[in-house]
């Protein structure tokens, strides 16, 4: 597996499963907020979410938060949906990933990123050991550097995507 290829590819974030993660062989989810749980800057998530992240919990999943955006955007949104978090995370070196590891007791291959970007959170998840499910983002987000990404994510979403039509 490449470093920039995800474990498995999906739409969003509700599409993820009880039955997938046991599949999987995970135990712990580490995820991303912006474009994974909510729009960019928005106080609450996406609809379904919330019971989404009720129904992980339920099933024996530990689940933290783990984002690059700042403790004043994330550490309110974490405790508006009941989940621990780091912020500040730096993806996709793996310093953030390891702290959030140490919060959940896991070892990394039964701990999975989800996220919707390929160079921070695939990436960052293929160079911590981890496991990793891609999403498709759902909200535009404006600024030049999140503009190129995506530009250079087109190729490799293509091919993720193209037989899940």
């Amino acid at each position: 597996m490449g470093l920039l290829t995800p474990t498995v590819a999906l739409r969003k974030v509700t599409e993820i499963t009880p039955e997938l993660l046991k599949e999987m062989g995970i135990d712990a989810i580490l995820l991303d907020v912006d474009n994974t749980l909510a729009p960019p800057t928005e106080k609450t998530p996406y609809e379904g979410v919330q019971q989404w992240i009720d129904t992980i919990k339920n099933s024996g999943f530990a689940v933290v938060i783990c984002s690059n955006n700042f403790h004043s955007r994330i550490t309110p949104f974490s405790e508006s949906v009941g989940l621990d978090c780091v912020a500040m995370s730096m993806k996709p070196f793996p310093i953030g990933f390891n702290r959030a590891k140490k919060k959940l007791h896991e070892k990394p291959k039964a701990v999975v990123v989800v996220g919707d970007q390929i160079y921070t959170d695939v990436l960052g998840a293929n160079l911590a050991g981890m496991q990793s499910i891609l999403l498709e983002p759902r909200s535009e987000e404006k600024g030049l550097t999140i503009w190129i990404r995506r530009k250079l994510e087109v190729g490799i979403r293509k091919k993720l995507y193209s037989d899940k039509t």
